[in-house]
Order: C-alpha cells, then sequence, then structure tokens
C-alpha cells in the first residue's frame, strides 16, 4: 500500500501530461486522483501501530532507501492527501477566473510535490527524508516561477537559492555527522544520539539540523517564503498549508523525536538555544506581519511566526509541547489553506491584493469573509476552533519544562495575531466602501461612490474548498483526544483528556 501511495501522484502527473488537450478531462482527473490518493492514506490508519516497514534498496555501512509506516508520518501523508483534492478543485476555479495560462504544466509539477510529501511523511531513515526534502525543492521551484514574470523569477531564485543553501550546507553535514557518531540514519524510537556526544555537541548538531531545515522558515533563513507569494494563491496555498513547510516543520519533528530522543533533549539542553531563535521568530515575523499591506505577504509573515511554534514545541521537547507540535501541523494546515483560498477568491472577483482595499467588500463577498474570519480565530488560537489546542498544549509544555517566559511568548504573539489578523475582517463587513475625492458640493463624497463592476463571490470552484476547510477548523477542535492518542501512544505517553 505505501508503494501505491508513491506511485499516485508519479501516476497522476503523467496522466495528466496525457490529457492536457483536454481541459475537462484533465481536471477531473487530477480531482479524482485526489480523492483515490486520501482514500488510501486513510485506509492505513487501522494499521497504523503494526510497525510496519519496507526496504527497497540497501548499500553497505547499513545505509538504505526505506519507507516506514508511523502514527506521525501519517499524520503528515494525511493532511498533504486530504488537502490535494480540494486545492486541485480551487485551483481550478483559481487558474480559469484568473485566466492564468500553462495549467497542464502547473498540475503535474503540483502532483510531483505531493509524490515529495508522501516520501518525506512514510521515511524511515534520514536518507530517503533527504531524498524526499530535495525532491520537494524542485518539483515546486517551477510553481513558484508559474507565472513567467521578472518578478516570479527572482522569487523562485531566491526560493531555490536559499532552500538549496541551507539543505545542502547545514542539513547534509548533519546528517553525515549523525551517521558517523551513530552507525546508521534510522529512525529509531528514543533516539540514536543517547550517550554518542556531549552536551555541546549535540546542541551544535541541533542547531544544524534546524537550520538546515530551510523550509521550516526560521530566522535568518526565512526569505525564501514571502519572496515565493508571486505565484498563483493556490501555489501559496501548498507552500503554506499542503506540502512545503509542512514538509519542514514535520522533519523537525522527525529529527528531534528519533534522532535525538525527548529524554536526551531534556538532559543534555541541546534544544536551548533553538528555543530562543524559535521565540524570537514567533514574535519578529508577527511584529513585521502587522506592518504589511499586501494581503498575501501579510499571511506570509504571518505562516513564518505560526510555523515557528511547531519548532519552539520540538526545542522545548516535553510531552504536551511535542503533541502541540504535532497537532498543529493539522490544525494550521486547515487555517492558513483557508485564509489563502480566501485571498485567492478575493483577487479572482476584485483584483484586489492589499489590505488597505477591502473596505465594504463584505457585503459583497460575505462568504468568503466569514471563513476568512473563522480561520482567523482558529490561527489566532480562540475557542471552539481547532488552534485553541495547540495554544493550550504549548502553554502545558512551557510549564512542564520550566520556561514560563515561553508563555509571555505565546500570549504577545495571540495579541499580535489579533491585531495583523482581525483588521481584514472588520474593514471587510464593518468600514464603508471607499468614495470619491470630496469637493466643495459634496464635502464627504458619499454621494459619488467609486463606479466599479459589479462585485461577487468569486466561482464556485473557489468558494467549496474554502467552505469546507473552514468547517474544518471547527470539526477539529472537536476531535482533539482522536487526534493525540495515536500520536501520544506512538511516543509512549499514553493520552487521557481527563487526567
Amino acid at each position: 500500500m505505501l508503494l501505491v501511495i508513491l506511485a499516485g501522484p508519479l501516476l497522476t502527473a503523467a496522466l495528466t501530461g496525457l490529457t492536457g488537450r483536454n481541459a475537462n478531462l484533465r481536471d477531473s482527473l487530477i480531482v479524482i486522483a485526489g480523492v483515490a490518493q486520501a482514500a488510501l492514506v486513510l485506509s492505513l490508519w487501522p494499521v497504523v501501530e503494526q510497525d510496519l516497514e519496507i526496504t527497497l534498496w540497501s548499500w553497505q555501512g547499513g545505509l538504505s532507501f526505506a519507507l516506514h509506516l508511523e502514527p506521525m508520518g501519517l499524520l503528515f501523508a494525511t493532511v498533504a492527501s486530504c488537502l490535494w483534492p480540494v486545492t486541485s478543485l480551487y485551483a481550478i476555479g483559481y487558474l480559469r477566473g484568473a485566466h492564468e495560462k500553462h495549467h497542464t504544466r502547473f498540475f503535474i509539477f503540483f502532483a510531483l510535490a505531493i509524490f515529495a510529501a508522501m516520501l518525506i511523511a512514510f521515511a524511515a531513515n534520514g536518507l530517503t527524508l533527504f531524498i524526499g526534502y530535495e525532491a520537494m525543492t524542485f518539483a515546486t521551484w517551477p510553481l513558484v516561477a508559474h507565472k513567467g514574470t521578472p518578478e516570479a523569477r527572482r522569487g523562485a531564485r531566491i526560493y531555490l537559492a536559499v532552500l538549496l543553501t541551507t539543505s545542502i550546507g547545514l542539513l547534509l553535514p548533519a546528517l553525515v555527522w549523525t551517521y558517523v557518531l551513530t552507525g546508521t540514519t534510522d529512525f529509531r524510537d528514543g533516539g540514536i544520539l543517547a550517550g554518542k556526544a556531549s552536551p555541546g555537541t549535540l546542541a551544535v548538531l541541533y542547531a544544524m539540523f534546524l537550520f538546515g531545515i530551510g523550509k521550516a522558515a526560521l530566522m535568518p533563513f526565512h526569505r525564501w517564503l514571502p519572496s515565493a507569494m508571486v505565484a498563483p494563491t493556490p501555489v501559496s496555498a501548498l507552500l503554506h498549508a499542503v506540502a512545503v513547510v509542512k514538509a519542514g516543520t514535520f522533519a523537525v519533528l522527525k529529527i528531534t523525536i528519533y534522532y535525538f530522543g525527548i529524554d536526551t533533549m531534556q538532559m543534555s539542553g541541546a534544544g536551548n538555544l533553538m528555543m530562543w531563535v524559535a521565540a524570537f521568530t514567533i514574535l519578529a515575523a508577527a511584529a513585521i506581519a502587522v506592518r504589511q499591506d499586501n494581503l498575501k505577504a501579510r499571511l506570509a509573515y504571518s505562516t513564518i511566526s505560526q510555523l515557528s511554534y511547531i519548532v519552539l514545541g520540538a526545542a522545548v521537547a516535553t510531552r504536551y509541547a511535542v503533541l502541540e507540535g504535532a497537532l498543529h501541523v493539522l490544525t494550521h494546515a486547515a487555517g492558513k489553506i483557508t485564509l489563502f483560498f480566501c485571498a485567492g477568491a478575493i483577487y479572482v472577483a476584485t483584483h484586489r491584493t492589499k489590505v488597505s482595499e477591502l473596505d465594504g467588500l463584505g457585503a459583497k463577498m460575505p462568504v468568503t469573509f466569514a471563513a476568512f474570519t473563522l480561520a482567523a480565530i482558529s490561527i489566532i488560537g480562540l475557542p471552539p476552533l481547532a488552534g485553541s489546542w495547540d495554544k493550550l498544549l504549548l502553554m502545558e509544555g512551557a510549564v512542564e519544562a520550566g520556561t514560563p517566559v515561553m508563555m509571555g511568548v505565546l500570549l504577545v504573539s495571540s495579541l499580535l495575531g489579533i491585531a495583523y489578523l482581525m483588521p481584514i475582517p472588520i474593514r471587510a463587513f464593518f468600514m464603508p466602501e471607499p468614495g470619491s475625492p470630496a469637493t466643495a458640493d459634496d464635502p464627504s463624497g458619499e454621494s459619488r461612490i467609486i463606479r466599479r463592476p459589479q462585485i461577487t463571490e468569486a466561482p464556485i470552484a473557489c468558494l467549496i474548498p474554502l467552505c469546507l476547510t473552514a468547517l474544518a477548523c471547527i470539526g477539529l477542535f472537536f476531535v482533539e483526544d482522536w487526534l493525540i492518542a495515536p500520536l501520544a501512544d506512538s511516543l509512549g505517553y499514553g493520552w487521557r483528556h481527563v487526567e
């Protein structure tokens, strides 16, 4: 089944190329393939505790290309596969509504990105993960440059340069160093580095891993993410919610848990430095987001801030904090993809890209802005939306680790989240549409509202996905125990909501 799941996106990419001349057939195929992929991945949950593994190739010295089924990887695979058909449906409506070109090429590379996500999710060792990680970079690079404009090409160059520099310059040497210390790159329960190096060495190695995983967007290696916002909005959704940044934070969790181990992290203090780096990134990126008038840029810096919650949870290295990181992969994906879907719907319907241009649109696009409001509340972390569990678990983890200052970081970041997200629906629903410049006979300009083409909601292919993901922000709040239990059990914690 793991091989079938890996082959699915590759087969989809090939069939997309073959059916490219028939747009309706191609687009139908893409959505059907996405639904089938999601069904296959979901079918693995009943057997996830059987600890299944398959080795495809092996080399001397204990190196191998292997796949492993475990709860955390299956969670990431579930997020990517379930959002694939939703994003594909949205992309169909967006690309047609925005009159974008090269649809077939777009969907081919989108499918290849999903293949890379599956490979990362089921990687049994660091070598397999690294191959999937690099495949993800090369599959998404053409998507960032999709528009073909000078700005798009420049953004794609920054994207590729930062991600390759960090992975080859830091992540690969960290993997080699780990292999030298331990004789393996396998992911193992309890970690493989316990007793293999001094606390100082472990701290340096951990920093190399976290900075080397550039897709986690820790400062100062974050610039690729805002630069990639020149891409079409479905690509932004892929980068921020479906695959790319989630691959980065998932890799951080895997390295922390299965290379270093929670006990080793706590005893050695290997994560102390990176904990402060993550805290700085949370606050600095949120502060920058407040000042952004471009809607997608504001959401991009929001992602940088929110991703560091996962890194902070991994660096704090307590059971609650690590569980928060894993859960945040899912809840942030639901919230952030909704926000980008809404941003794209606004662009398709109005061609507006700035927050300052959204006044009065709520009455004309109520569905879009209602979905945006729900997702924003979830990202901020207020109940009864899914993101509230993340903040609660991370706060409990900070208390458990004896770092109450991190609770202050989380509280400040929530206030900043309100500052950069809530003005958007407030302006849309409660601010009047701008009037034309005042004159002596009409000081307010109210009698001469600017004449614009009639604004309505985006095409239905855009609206359905954003409604589904917004509803997911509500639904996930009520299944928190069901989501956390298999993750906690896999880490040997056990889990009961009432203890």
